[in-house]
């Protein structure tokens, strides 16, 4: 009986909203500690084993393995996400599409904007793309948190603007961040991609019609310059939301791949990047450009590029409000959209080669994602409470 009463609160955990970013946030923990341990050493060692040798490229580490091959998963999940709300949901059609679309594109330019105030002429103005980014699965977690306490609205925008935000990024990843282009294996992943696009045409069910054509895009991509996570969105987008009988092939794949991405790939990528070792002048470096631009550009650059554009399509009637939410809800919402962690922590890798740049860029990440949690989480509740008490 005790056996099956832990299963069932196992199960129970799981099937929770927030479960997700509970563990993505346990991980993150897990990781400061073995990084500033005595098993920091070994921790370290561990990530630089090459798992590879030769076969996909030289030195390929466990650290690399996570961050191209295990994140391309991930991807193809908010890949497939894309799709589903631009065919069939949030992002469906022009009106629909537009105040997400548009709050999103303020909450990318603003704190790219503010980062690169802060970085222009000096050797850290590559990262400027590190602030844009929004962290879903935490986003999201602190949503659900808060329950009844915010109209479901809150959460449909907020969720249909971190979809447009991570193909922003997965856009400015292909495009700002690759070193150089082999066009003879960017051909012959193009040639695996129009295969997938045929399998598309003729509705077939069987998602390994193109999750095959996907592995040999990852392996030519990887090998072109470009980001091999970008196969996983290429994959994605040949994947039938909907055949003529009504089966989603999609939608099958999407809930498949929740499960190991929620609970397995994004906590390991928070274990294996998030291993920040504290040294004397950490903090300091936070007073840096590198540390200014990404913490202004993540907690005042995404909530008020988010706001301005929001209250901008309002006024000018290209779109309206989702119903039951209002101005206090828009910054709330904004304010957690700078929780930058996953996608930021990963643009900061692409952007640089510098271990000590990269962990000072980690660390402001870190510090600026818990103050604009904080502030998020403590805007809508205490308007929550608020209204509340009025009524």
């Amino acid at each position: 009986m005790a056996k099956l009463r832990r299963l069932k609160k196992a199960v129970e955990f799981i099937e929770h909203p927030a479960a997700g970013g509970i563990l993505l946030l346990a991980c993150v923990v897990l990781s400061l500690v073995l990084a500033n341990s005595p098993l920091k050493t070994g921790f370290a060692d561990l990530l630089t084993t090459e798992v590879a040798g030769d076969v996909i490229a030289s030195h390929f580490t466990l650290t690399a393995f996570i961050n191209d091959a295990l994140m391309a998963i991930f991807f193809l999940m908010a890949g497939l996400e894309i799709k589903r709300e631009i065919v069939e949901g949030e992002l469906a059609g022009i009106k629909k599409a537009a105040l997400p679309v548009l709050s999103a594109i303020g909450g990318m330019v603003v704190p790219a904007l503010i980062y690169y105030m802060f970085n222009r002429g000096n050797e850290t103005a590559a990262g400027w793309g590190i602030p844009m980014a929004t962290d879903i699965a935490f986003a999201v977690a602190i949503l659900n948190a808060l329950r009844k306490l915010v109209p479901v609205g809150v959460k449909v925008f907020l969720t249909a603007l971190a979809i447009v935000d991570d193909l922003g990024a997965i856009i400015v990843i292909a495009l700002f961040y690759t070193q150089g282009l082999e066009t003879t294996y960017l051909l012959y992943a193009l040639v695996f991609f129009a295969i997938a696009l045929v399998f598309n045409f003729f509705e077939l069910k069987n998602a390994w019609f193109y999750l095959v054509p996907g592995l040999f895009m990852w392996y030519f991509i990887h090998h072109s310059g470009i980001h091999a996570t970008v196969a996983g969105v290429l994959t994605a987008f040949t994947i039938p939301v909907r055949t003529k009988s009504g089966y989603s092939p999609l939608c099958e794949l999407e809930h498949k791949l929740s499960a190991p991405v929620n609970f397995f790939i994004l906590p390991i990528f928070a274990l294996a990047n998030t291993n920040i070792t504290y040294e004397q002048g950490m903090l300091a470096g936070l007073l840096t450009p590198l540390g200014l631009g990404i913490i202004f550009g993540l907690i005042l650059g995404k909530p008020l590029g988010i706001f301005l554009m929001t209250f901008a399509a309002v006024k000018t009637r290209l779109s309206k409000l989702p119903e039951g939410i209002n101005w206090v809800h828009i910054a709330g919402a904004g304010a957690l959209a700078g929780i930058g962690f996953t996608m930021s922590i990963f643009i900061s890798l692409l952007s640089f080669t510098e271990l000590e740049l990269q962990s000072r860029a980690k660390f402001a990440i870190l510090t600026a994602s818990i103050i604009a949690a904080t502030v998020g989480f403590i805007c809508l509740k205490a308007y929550a409470k608020k209204t509340e008490e009025r009524r």
